[in-house]
């Protein structure tokens, strides 16, 4: 199978990975990635797999099937169009927002996959398979991993803890602007070693401002590698906002905390006040109501933890590629033709 990989923006990158790591594990597959320039001006694949930023390559590979964690994808490409989606966050607008690019949306657990059925029986041209989220494959195989670097910064720092702040880029739903203060509070009281992981959009004076706060204190540290999993493996609390890395922290079982959060009903601990973030961090670790609630969670977000995610997506694309063969391009109507080409350019 000609598998193309397609990453539009930064993120994407360790969700689509592990798709690379079972074609490789099952062997006799062709995979491309198409990274958009404009967004992955510096790919940090670049001498470990083939790739291209060449919208036209991408074409001309011809590909079976294109595994996408955004919202578009251009509809003259061929193949089974799959979206794996880029986060878990339901609260936002657009999780369920049928944008009629792809022929299969792959969902990660149980709550999800009803609200697509029940959009498939409405829109009747995609179908839903059920196959947990791919960055849950990377997490089954490295889990473990960074225990003794954890170990390491906790000793050397002389922290107890370890805190990752974690914000979503959105000046609307952002929490950078509001909770500094309080976070300086929080590591100057507590015995925590504080992990800052900006989202790769955050503008840019924000990654300033907290780097410079990281410059000042010893017990800081701002990470700039472009994956947050590993940091979610070593904390033992996040603290964010209306970020979609809440809810992979919340299926380690570990606890959250977030500022404003835009959720109606959150399934971990918000506060309206910067001011009530030690009282919380305080609360968080013992509160069995929390921890019933992340529970809750798991067994509905993505219960799969049996690192098989990308094989059950490859799975189900050859089965779709049996019942119906390999589509040329995705039918559109003109508008999303037109959003297509503006956002990836025209092919010959």
């Amino acid at each position: 199978m000609k598998i193309l990989l397609f990453c539009e923006n930064k993120y994407a990158v360790d969700i689509v990975r592990p798709l690379q790591d079972e074609a490789d594990r099952q062997g006799g597959h062709e995979v491309l990635w198409y990274v958009h320039k404009k967004k992955i001006p510096e790919f940090p694949l670049r001498n470990e797999v083939r790739w291209t930023n060449s919208i036209q390559e991408a074409y001309d590979f011809h590909p079976d099937a294109v595994f996408a964690p955004g919202n578009i994808v251009p509809y003259y490409l061929s193949g089974v169009k799959c979206s794996i989606f880029h986060g878990y966050a339901a609260e936002k607008r657009d999780q369920f927002r049928i944008r009629n690019y792809y022929d299969m949306y792959m969902t990660q657990g149980p709550y999800f996959t009803q609200e697509f059925l029940k959009l498939q029986e409405t829109y009747k041209d995609f179908e839903v398979v059920e196959t947990g989220w791919t960055r849950q494959d990377w997490i089954a195989r490295h889990r473990h991993d960074f225990e003794e670097e954890r170990k390491a910064l906790l000793w050397n720092n002389g922290c107890d803890k370890m805190v990752l702040y974690a914000p979503t880029f959105s000046p609307k739903l952002s929490s950078l602007p509001k909770i500094k203060d309080d976070l300086i509070r929080l590591l100057t009281k507590k015995d925590i070693l504080l992990l800052i992981k900006l989202h790769p959009l955050t503008q840019k004076a924000w990654v300033n401002e907290y780097k410079q706060l990281a410059e000042n204190y010893s017990n800081v540290i701002f990470e700039d590698d472009f994956a947050v999993t590993k940091y979610m493996l070593m904390a033992d609390v996040m603290i964010s906002d209306t970020s979609s890395t809440i809810y992979e922290m919340l299926l380690l079982d570990k606890p959250v905390i977030t500022l404003d959060t835009v959720s109606q009903d959150p399934y971990w601990k918000n506060i309206n006040d910067a001011s009530q973030l030690i009282s919380a961090y305080d609360e968080v670790f013992n509160n069995k109501e929390l921890t019933e609630k992340r529970q809750w969670i798991i067994s509905n977000y993505d219960p799969y933890t049996d690192g098989r995610c990308a094989e059950r997506m490859l799975t189900a694309v050859s089965e779709y590629i049996k019942r119906h063969g390999v589509p040329e391009k995705r039918k559109l109507n003109l508008w999303r033709k037109y959003v297509s080409i503006k956002t990836f350019g025209r092919v010959k």
